[in-house]
């Protein structure tokens, strides 16, 4: 069976005109997320609208590995678009427009599990930097504490980190839930305090523009 998640991931979010929306939405998913996903490296994709925080609309793409944006075939897709895609791309008619690509850094293997799992019905994403002095504390505290306390709330199904490989903000953390009222029960809130380093890191994140925001999948 065809895996469906890599240790690659392209995220695109984008603020759409609002009497582009209706066309948009047509476009993405009656042409664009097909065409991507028929390109090598590219095994699954899904699109989400904010429920708070921002942009509003996300596309994902789970891909192989991130190489899978540069391959000649992505390319060719790049230079030689169909005319419906050049005047609906979120880089032409959006504005806030961010195209990033990821590599994972947590966990450090694509289990079995997770490679044939279905895209989450909602995301939770921050996408942050931290001062370069902290990164060596940073990403073991995130990846041994952080995450994995989250992870034992419920309704939380798992996170991923990753770090970019094109496009800024460095880091980002996307939580899969199974509702978008996760990251609001009392167990999610008790947990940001749940050890002792963690309100020191914090305090060190700089986040993007209304990151983190809640994103809930709207196709397929």
């Amino acid at each position: 069976m065809a895996n469906k998640r890599g240790t690659g991931l392209h995220m695109v979010f984008a603020e759409i005109p609002a009497d582009k929306e209706d066309e948009f939405n047509r476009w993405y998913d009656e042409e664009h997320i097909g065409d991507i996903l028929a390109l090598p490296g590219v095994l699954n994709a899904a699109r989400y609208v904010a429920v708070s925080g921002g942009p509003k609309y996300l596309t994902c793409y789970e891909l192989e590995t991130p190489d899978a944006m540069w391959t000649p075939e992505y390319e060719n897709e790049r230079k030689n678009s169909a005319d419906w895609t050049k005047r609906m791309n979120p880089r032409v008619i959006g504005s806030e427009n961010v195209s990033n690509v990821y590599q994972q850094i947590h966990p450090a293997d694509v289990s079995q599990d997770l490679a044939q799992s279905e895209m989450a019905p909602v995301l939770q994403i921050g996408r942050m930097n931290v001062p370069e002095f902290v990164e060596d504390e940073f990403n073991p505290w995130y990846n041994t504490v952080y995450v994995p306390n989250y992870e034992k709330v419920p309704g939380c199904i798992r996170a991923r980190r990753y770090r970019a490989v094109n496009g800024w903000p460095l880091y980002s953390v996307v939580y899969e839930f199974e509702h978008e009222k996760v990251s609001q029960s009392p167990e999610w809130l008790a947990t940001r305090y749940a050890h002792p380093d963690n309100v020191r890191m914090r305090g060190l994140m700089v986040h993007a523009n209304r990151s983190p925001g809640i994103y809930k999948k709207i196709f397929p």
